[in-house]
């Protein structure tokens, strides 16, 4: 497959999930973007505003293999991962594989669930495997975890900790649909229905090819100054906790190749960078003053780093 033909289906990829999650392009952009530079996506808004069905329908349209758990107070480990059970009738121990072992899980409101549960995800997010009573399991190939997340002053919230946060390559959050986007959405067909019967555009070795192909995108040694730039002012600000760490850095070359290939080029540019720092940074830099994100500064603090 060439870098065109490679191109187009991403193209008709963004196109079909356009016509189920309206009027939000480049929130679209930024999704595929996440799952091509093998990332883990985290969707954070209030309810209703279509963060399920946008997992429903990415996972339709990349003819993945798709669980959902919805997480909750008294939602368990073993409930994710899976559990070691005795089988009496033939006198072993066997593992029983949880809703983890999918191709694209969708953490349903990922907050709500205590933190034991929470760092259930991060050997999995990180490594793509579970471990449980000494023996590895792998996980499928690809693996993405998509979550939704309510905001955190919502009544029975528990906040993710910086570690579980940083699992995350990229934060979107898609809010309110404009007034036209929104009028398209009450007189038409129901967005639930349309993302179950959305055909694969995308399949599994297709959007393995294309993860291959986002990885050889060229960045040049002056891009890569910028983004150490970037890093260099996340550390030094004194109205963040922390600034970006090494892992945050190589997924920010990751997002900006991906980003670059679905704009149909071969080599990155700085708007490139610029496109994605905002969803890659915001849920990572956290201000002192309240412990919480504020995507104003980031975007501040990006605007006021000059380009080499």
């Amino acid at each position: 497959m060439t870098l065109t033909d490679s191109n187009l289906l991403a193209q008709r990829t963004l196109e079909q999930l356009q016509k189920v999650i309206l009027g939000k392009e480049i929130q679209l952009k930024l999704a595929l973007t996440c799952l091509l530079a093998r990332g883990h996506l985290m969707i954070e808004d209030v309810p209703g505003v279509g963060k399920t069905t946008l997992a429903h329908a990415l996972a339709a349209t990349l003819g993945l293999e798709f669980a959902r758990v919805q997480f909750t107070s008294d939602l368990l480990p073993s409930d994710v991962i899976g559990a070691t059970i005795y089988e009496r009738n033939a006198g072993t121990f066997r593992f029983h594989q949880g809703p983890i072992f999918t191709q694209l899980l969708l953490a349903d409101e990922i907050n709500r669930a205590t933190p034991k549960t929470q760092s259930a995800l991060l050997e999995a997010m990180e490594e793509r495997q579970v471990s449980m009573d000494g023996q590895t399991h792998m996980l499928p190939e690809p693996f993405f975890v998509i979550a939704t997340q309510n905001p955190v002053e919502q009544i029975g919230t528990f906040p993710l900790p910086e570690s579980q946060l940083d699992r995350f390559l990229l934060t979107i959050t898609l809010g309110y649909p404009d007034p036209r986007a929104e009028r398209e959405l009450l007189m038409g067909e129901d967005r639930r229905d349309l993302a179950r019967h959305l055909p694969a555009v995308l399949h599994t070795e297709a959007l393995q090819e294309a993860q291959d192909r986002v990885s050889r995108v060229h960045i040049s040694a002056a891009l890569v100054d910028y983004v150490q730039l970037l890093l260099k002012a996340t550390r030094n600000h004194s109205e963040f906790q922390l600034g970006l760490s090494p892992r945050a850095a190589l997924g920010l070359m990751s997002a900006s190749r991906a980003w670059a290939w679905l704009s149909g080029r071969s080599s990155v540019r700085p708007e490139d960078i610029q496109a994605v720092f905002p969803a890659l940074a915001t849920h990572r830099l956290l201000l002192r003053s309240t412990g919480q994100p504020h995507r104003e500064s980031v975007l501040a603090l990006l605007a006021s780093t000059p380009i080499p």
